[in-house]
């Protein structure tokens, strides 16, 4: 399996997908469909599907013309609201993209048809030896989306009960270029996280910070430090709390990673309890 990160406007993320073995590919959010297909071109591979996280148009209004330039293709999504949708994917539904397997999660949370796209790549024996999550506005990098169409309750749920239960090595490919934003504020709350000291140095020198990895979100978790900082203990006052916490930051900061339109403003992994794993992430 091979990921290829293209990216888009200013800071949004699509990706290509390769299965070299079955020189097939995959198209996750291709909002500038041009820049993938030269992309595709490039890797020789067939282009098969779309995976749409969910209907803002940074994210789908691509489908349209990639349709046009590659018909026959197999739109996923989970919202009417995806244009050219021609297959609506179940919660936990499998499919394959040459041999890789795909599992769709919905995670409804940032927009009620938001889905997470979990991509594993085995050998003969059935082993798995690589595993990726497409995530879109949900996880991003030290954060998570805005719960444009959802509330607290709802984007923990995906982030402990769904996204938090699958393998740590997992790579976690999600939306948007965020992560010096979200670690800045994450930084505030939890100044004295090593994990997140550490990740934020790199992010201030990196151009590319995708992907990190399902372990690396949950070593950004700030447990009891989250709690303080709120000055809250239920799960869900914590998440809100985080949440205007970290609009008041992104307007001071003059908010930095876009959140154009509020589409994902780049909302940490929420706060929750800060002991529940991914959902007791800062909200960024």
């Amino acid at each position: 399996m091979r990921i290829i990160p293209i990216p888009i406007y200013e800071h949004n993320y699509s990706y290509l997908i390769v299965d070299d073995k079955a020189s097939e590919a995959a198209a996750v959010d291709p909002a500038e469909p041009q820049k993938l297909l030269a992309v595709l071109a490039q890797t020789g591979a067939k282009l098969t599907s779309i995976l749409t996280t969910h209907h803002h148009q940074r994210h789908s209004v691509g489908n349209i013309e990639l349709v046009l330039a590659k018909p026959n293709l197999a739109v996923y999504g989970a919202d009417a609201r995806i244009p050219e949708l021609n297959y609506v994917c179940k919660h936990n539904e499998e499919f394959t993209v040459g041999t890789l397997k795909v599992r769709s999660l919905h995670a409804a949370s940032h927009t009620k048809g938001s889905v997470c796209y979990y991509v594993r790549d085995g050998n003969e024996m059935n082993e798995e030896l690589e595993r990726a999550i497409f995530t879109g506005d949900t996880l991003l990098t030290g954060g998570c989306g805005k719960f444009i169409e959802g509330d607290a309750k709802d984007m923990y749920n995906v982030l402990h009960n769904v996204l938090g239960q699958l393998p740590k090595d997992t790579k976690v490919y999600c939306g948007h270029e965020c992560a010096l934003n979200n670690l800045q504020f994450a930084n505030t709350i939890d100044p004295s996280n090593q994990y997140l000291r550490k990740k934020l140095a790199w992010s201030q020198v990196a151009q590319c910070t995708v992907p990190s990895t399902l372990a690396e979100e949950f070593e950004y978790n700030p447990e009891s430090s989250i709690q303080q900082a709120t000055n809250a203990s239920d799960s869900y006052e914590v998440m809100n709390m985080l949440r205007m916490l970290n609009d008041n930051f992104n307007n001071q900061s003059n908010g930095i990673n876009g959140l154009s339109n509020g589409m994902n403003g780049v909302n940490g992994i929420n706060g929750m309890n800060g002991i529940n794993g991914l959902a007791g992430m800062m909200l960024q």
